[in-house]
């Protein structure tokens, strides 16, 4: 068997939108001038309070407390008016490689375990994954910890494994683990940063993403 790690923000799902948005309230209700949204999307991977350590480095602890709680609030009435879509072409490429009797499937996400669980349900996703890593259980990427625990889970040994995501965190955590990484040009981090952190690949969308899935497992 071998083991298909996605991440999801920005890989799976586009919350771009609800990511910048909750930051933008976050900052409000901390008294400090909003980001522009190219600089929130380059801390989307990295768990909640150390994104906001990068994005507020400036500030206190508490402030940055009170920031950390503002966005989780603001995301998740976000979340519960409508949740982040999946990219086009996501699900088909998820049923396809979750159908093949010869490949597991798994999520390493700086989500929290509860909004994982809420994404999962949004768009009918029960099932497909043997293995979810969440920021609850882990230390922030680019820490290979969430990798670590996929593979104990499922039994499979890194060299058998990949991770495919939008960030260089998600490259960086894949190196750290001995596995494989292919990015995914339509997220968050530009293609050649990826490139650059050690994607073998960078997929143009989720039909080139599944035949280059296939090529490798082969």
């Amino acid at each position: 068997m071998k083991l298909v790690v996605f991440d999801v923000d920005g890989t799976l799902v586009d919350s771009q939108h609800h990511i910048h948005g909750a930051m933008t309230v976050a900052f409000q209700a901390a008294g400090l001038t909003p980001l522009p949204r190219d600089a929130v999307l380059q801390i989307v991977g990295l768990s909640l309070p150390v994104a906001v350590a990068h994005l507020a480095p400036g500030q206190d602890a508490a402030t940055q407390a009170l920031i950390a709680d503002a966005y989780r609030r603001a995301f998740m009435q976000a979340r519960l008016a409508q949740a982040a879509p999946l990219y086009p072409g996501a699900l088909a490429c998820l049923d396809g490689l979750a159908a093949r009797d010869d490949l597991l499937l798994a999520v390493a996400t700086g989500k929290s375990r509860r909004g994982l669980a809420a994404m999962i349900a949004a768009h009918g996703l029960e099932g497909r994954f043997v293995s979810l890593q969440t920021a609850d259980d882990h230390p922030s990427k680019p820490h290979p910890s969430m990798l670590l625990a996929a593979l104990a889970e499922t039994g499979v040994a890194a060299g058998d494994a990949v991770m495919i995501g939008d960030t260089s965190f998600d490259m960086d955590m894949a190196r750290a683990a001995g596995m494989a990484a292919f990015g995914v040009g339509w997220g968050y981090h530009a293609r050649d940063r990826l490139a650059a952190s050690g994607a073998v690949l960078v997929a143009d969308d989720f039909t080139d993403l599944g035949q280059a899935v296939a090529r490798w497992a082969a």
